[in-house]
């Protein structure tokens, strides 16, 4: 088995916080000594049919013990989807039908086998054990926790400080969550930044039931397309496993230079110092081509980034555009959600005369940002910090335009 050193590298790689780092060593030398794999459980409750980028950091987490030869666990709450998490809510979730669950649960199986080895990957449902478990159980399992302790969880405490509803139901979550461990007898937890509080239950729960405390490691959400929230299927600034490979193509091309290199880090194993020395744009084509790759195969891969190069290096933008622009606060109305006109962005390129050729331009079909034609002269885009806007002015002149905070 490989050495702990050797093996801290890749399992701290894009990490948050371990919990702690000294009982995480203890595990690995004892895992090498004994020669005994870790037991790794990551959760995902099903509440949506497709998993997105953002799901599989913790995946790709999970396969990094898998390389490692530790027994991975991908958890499927159909129980927990039915309660909804209340992680992050400022109302009660509504709860999804078993039915739904159980469907959406049959697609997560699909998508999560494009990462993780089918063969060496334990596929688990929480319903197997808390489906069969008695009142005399659940009650058991509510004594371990106070009504108190419980309100300490900053969703929780805001809400009733705030007098919003709080269900009974929404406190069996993190219970159930940390029984769970109990349940799988996991080493390790992995979970997003947003879930420690019910990381840190299974920890408390597994030494109420005699256990040794599992190893909590919290990875970092991943922002959207947009570099700003994180991605979500909601804010349409998601990419999904099962995006057409020119569509998964595109948007990763859309991202900024910062995120690229978030991306490399969170989502591959390549090596980062490489990355950064590289050209931005053949980094970008790079990973997206390999994320492309992983999901639909090599030669979808291959196709979508000649696909690309056909279709906007031919004929777009040059390596030294006619005209660079820099927004800044003071060119939006309202900085918390900043947008311009688009006959102002126009004005801003210096490419063109006056605001009547802007806006004849616009109306005949001249103008393009990012790839999208635009031909409303009301019509404003929206800006966002380190992402940039590839403008087409006209046939043969072009500008990038940057927000900057």
């Amino acid at each position: 088995m490989t050495s702990i050193a050797q093996q801290l590298d890749l399992i701290l790689r894009g990490i948050v916080e371990v919990i702690n780092p000294a009982e995480l060593e203890s595990k690995l030398a004892r895992s090498i000594k004994e020669q005994r794999p870790l037991r790794v459980k990551a959760g995902f409750d099903p509440t949506a049919p497709d998993l997105h980028l953002g799901h599989t950091v913790l995946i790709h987490k999970l396969k990094h013990f898998q390389d490692l030869g530790h027994q991975v666990i991908f958890l499927i709450g159909d129980f927990t989807g039915m309660i909804g998490d209340p992680t992050g809510r400022s109302e009660t979730r509504v709860a999804l039908s078993k039915e739904k669950v159980l469907e959406n649960a049959k697609t997560y199986e699909r998508q999560i086998f494009k990462i993780l080895d089918r063969q060496k990957t334990q596929v688990e449902f929480n319903s197997r054990w808390m489906s069969a478990m008695t009142a005399d159980g659940l009650i058991e399992l509510s004594a371990h926790y106070t009504v108190a302790r419980m309100l300490e969880r900053e969703d929780f405490h805001k809400r009733y400080t705030e007098g919003k509803p709080i269900s009974i139901h929404e406190f069996m979550y993190p219970l159930i969550q940390g029984y769970d461990s109990v349940a799988l007898k996991a080493d390790v937890e992995l979970g997003g930044t947003d879930q420690k509080f019910n990381l840190l239950m299974g920890r408390d729960l597994q030494r109420d039931y005699g256990q040794d405390a599992q190893v909590v490691i919290t990875m970092p959400l991943l922002e959207g397309t947009d570099g700003v929230r994180k991605m979500s299927k909601s804010l349409g600034n998601y990419i999904a496993l099962e995006d057409k490979p020119d569509d998964m193509f595109g948007k990763l091309m859309s991202i900024s230079d910062a995120l690229m290199h978030r991306y490399y880090e969170l989502l591959t194993t390549e090596d980062l110092e490489r990355v950064k020395t590289a050209h931005p744009m053949d980094a970008k084509q790079s990973l997206a081509e390999l994320i492309v790759a992983r999901y639909h195969g090599a030669e979808a891969g291959r196709e979508a980034r000649a696909m690309f190069q056909q279709k906007f290096q031919s004929r777009e933008f040059p390596e030294q555009p006619d005209a660079r622009v820099t927004l800044t606060p003071s060119d939006v109305k309202d900085a918390a959600d900043p947008m311009i006109g688009v006959v102002d962005l126009v004005m801003k390129t210096g490419l063109v005369p006056s605001k009547s050729e802007a806006r004849r331009l616009i109306v005949q079909g001249g103008v393009e940002v990012n790839e999208k034609k635009l031909t409303n002269v009301n019509a404003s885009v929206a800006l966002s910090a380190g992402k940039s806007l590839y403008m087409r002015v006209g046939r043969r002149k072009f500008a990038v335009a940057e927000y900057v905070v």
